[in-house]
């Protein structure tokens, strides 16, 4: 009887060693810090711009050789798709981030106009972010969820938007952080100085959206005239095979279409060059 209560004892002892209660993280915390200069494409991402690429790429190959083999070593180059889709979609996260980031500094100059100190106002912004931004993965949202998070756990603003800086390898979170750091050290006006910040912040902004979509037309008729080469050697292969057949027999009409070939793709080049306005 006595062995069986000591065993009891143990038993009871030994579960309550091996529970541990739930760790509260602090708020913020558990935000994945992301880096907004790289971006990997997850494995359907990868796989649906090889496929739409090398697809294209043996299309366009096929036109202008009428060779499944060379078609087939053409295909081979949308490996190095990846890499320009990878580019744009880090651009256009740092352009999100960037107009998000204007937003969040005009209700942070409201807050601190509103005689707040400087870290409730920066807790304040996310209240006033998650009125205009729902979507609680927005990337303003997280970057501020973690900023309140710091703030919490007893670091300083300035480390909280040093690593927003750093994180985000944006000109204008740079400059701003640069400057409020200055302020904050030399005891300057903060207010005034986030006004100012967040208007030029504002006008770069605008100004570049408005670029946007000056160049949209542009950017379809470009699309228009690259395609437009492919659409008439497709025409005219279909209704006058005769009349293209001497592109496609011997050495050089295998050297015309390469050279066409090179200088639609160097031309499309040009035009993308030239559509890439930066502020």
């Amino acid at each position: 009887m006595l062995t069986w209560l000591m065993m009891g004892h143990l038993d009871k002892r030994r579960k309550n060693l091996a529970f541990k209660p739930p760790v509260s993280r602090p708020k913020g915390e558990g935000e994945e810090a992301e880096r907004y200069s790289t971006y990997t494409l997850t494995g359907k991402e990868k796989g649906f711009h090889l496929l739409l690429a090398g697809c294209l790429l043996f299309a366009a190959g096929y036109l202008f050789y009428k060779s499944f083999l060379i078609a087939a070593m053409c295909s081979c180059l949308a490996l190095l798709y990846p890499r320009i889709v990878v580019k744009g979609m880090i651009r256009k996260r740092k352009e999100q981030l960037n107009g998000q980031f204007k937003q969040a500094l005009y209700s942070l100059a409201t807050s601190l106009s509103a005689g707040k100190s400087v870290e409730n106002a920066f807790r304040d912004v996310l209240q006033d972010l998650m009125l205009l931004y729902p979507d609680p993965s927005t990337p303003i949202l997280k970057e501020f969820r973690r900023i309140a998070g710091k703030l919490d756990r007893g670091e300083t603003v300035e480390q909280a938007l040093s690593d927003l800086s750093e994180r985000a390898d944006l000109d204008d979170i740079r400059s701003f952080t640069e400057v409020f750091v200055i302020c904050k050290r030399s005891g300057g006006n903060l207010i005034e100085v986030m006004r100012r910040t967040s208007n030029m912040i504002g006008e770069k902004v605008e100004i570049k959206q408005e670029i946007q979509v000056l160049i949209a037309q542009k950017r379809f008729e470009a699309k228009v005239l690259g395609a437009a080469p492919l659409a008439i050697i497709a025409l005219l292969s279909l209704s006058s095979p005769d009349y293209m057949a001497p592109l496609y027999d011997g050495a050089s009409g295998m050297a015309i279409m390469t050279l066409s070939l090179i200088l639609l793709a160097g031309c499309l080049a040009i035009i993308i060059k030239i559509m890439d306005i930066k502020v």
